[in-house]
């Protein structure tokens, strides 16, 4: 390993990592370029994480490795934490559990440096008992109409990919701690909604995600609530962008529903599957009154007015212009009811209940 630096500190949120944070920190320290500094943020764990996290501070030299820790507040709040610890102007984000391929971060500040962007990332390496699946972000960064269109409807940037700059981060109010989960995709959607906030991803599979059990993302439900606010709260910026706000709302909901079917199917939960189906036009019809009224949104928790200004919804859509948006959630709504009774016997075959 070269002894070059970037001007990167690395962030990683840590709750009862004892078990995983070696594999993180080694991937760290086999980086062909070494970071300024890496930022472990212990989130309240009952285990060894910060005891086993510094015992390998001579194996990510020269790169210094500093240790806070905190009551456990979650994963937004730990990463904001290490965001206010952070001294480099660059910062790149990994989860305890996770891995960088070599070139990972030599690669991410060359795209930054060649493109002046707020952010890169990248695709990654989905490890699954079978092998390393690779995941293409980079075509849905491509795809029509518009990357941030995109990344509403989908959510394509994995947030151990990104590099990022710590001052625009910062601009934006970092992570909304009120979210339990999909606080990256709400914080990269605020990031990047300013046409001038130029951003990129490009084609190199450099993180290794691993599925680890109690893991953020298999709360499926909470997750499901927190990306039905989220969708809510950017319509704002789907406006701005020229976006359809009833498709661009139906596409969102229709793809974290698929989302959770399929982790509940993977689990063999037929039962909460069939239900994320069932539920989705009602849930649907929820966001779109939210939408339209200006309900849905949570507070976000700010540490300034600018930033508290920075996040906040937006005025209200005209009473026009919500009567109009309820209709046609409503018929929307109303056209998903209709074709359920169709789609029942698909449905129950694919799930096995209907013998």
């Amino acid at each position: 390993m070269t002894n070059k630096f970037v001007d990167v500190s690395v962030i990683i949120p840590a709750y009862r990592a004892a078990q995983t944070i070696e594999r993180a920190l080694r991937s760290i320290a086999q980086q062909t370029r070494s970071p300024r500094e890496i930022v472990i943020v212990d989130d309240g764990s009952d285990d060894d994480t910060a005891k086993i996290a510094r015992s390998f501070a001579d194996m990510v030299a020269p790169s210094a490795l500093r240790i806070v820790t905190q009551p456990n507040l979650g994963a937004g709040a730990a990463r904001n934490r290490a965001l206010a610890e952070a001294t480099q102007p660059l910062v790149a984000f990994l989860d305890a559990d996770d891995e960088w391929l070599p070139e990972k971060l030599e690669r991410s500040v060359a795209e930054m440096n060649a493109g002046d962007y707020v952010l890169v990332a990248h695709d990654y390496l989905d490890v699954t008992p079978s092998g390393d699946e690779v995941c293409d972000c980079r075509q849905r960064f491509l795809a029509p109409p518009d990357p941030w269109i995109q990344l509403y409807r989908r959510g394509y940037i994995p947030s151990c990919s990104v590099v990022a700059k710590r001052d625009a981060v910062l601009n934006v109010g970092g992570f909304d701690e009120s979210l339990r989960n999909a606080q990256d995709f709400d914080l990269w959607l605020r990031l990047l909604e300013n046409r001038n906030a130029k951003f990129t991803l490009f084609p190199s599979a450099l993180l290794r995600y691993h599925h680890t059990a109690g893991g953020i993302m298999s709360f499926t439900e909470r997750r499901l609530a927190c990306c039905e606010a989220i969708a809510v709260r950017h319509l704002k910026g789907v406006r701005r962008r020229g976006g359809s706000v009833m498709f661009e709302l139906a596409f969102r909901m229709a793809a974290i529903h698929a989302e959770a079917f399929q982790t509940y199917r993977s689990a063999g939960n037929r039962r909460n599957a069939l239900k994320t189906l069932i539920l989705l036009p009602l849930r649907f019809l929820r966001a779109a009154l939210n939408g339209a009224f200006g309900n849905a949104a949570p507070s976000m928790t700010m540490k300034s007015k600018r930033a508290e200004n920075a996040q906040r919804f937006g005025s209200k859509i005209s009473q026009v212009q919500s009567l109009v948006f309820v209709a046609a959630a409503a018929a929307i709504t109303v056209g998903f009811l209709s074709q359920f009774s169709q789609l029942k016997r698909i449905v129950l075959t694919s799930l096995g209940l209907n013998g």
